[in-house]
């Protein structure tokens, strides 16, 4: 079930969207203020590691 990031153009809330299908249509409504004038965002990769160079070459297996 593929999840979309909208942000609406009338007050600039982001919001996401739960899809059962993808090729389902659906009207997007801005839970804020009921706007229909939402935008697609791209969504980027969450991380919880940090981009420094050190943290980029650890991993899960043993070192040493």
């Amino acid at each position: 079930m593929p999840i979309y990031e909208y942000r609406c153009e009338e007050c600039g809330q982001t919001f996401d969207k739960f899809v059962r299908s993808m090729s389902a249509q659906f009207v997007v409504k801005c839970p804020k203020c009921g706007s229909q004038r939402c935008t697609k965002s791209i969504s980027l990769f969450a991380s919880a590691a940090s981009s420094s160079p050190s943290s980029l070459g650890a991993s899960c297996a043993p070192s040493g």
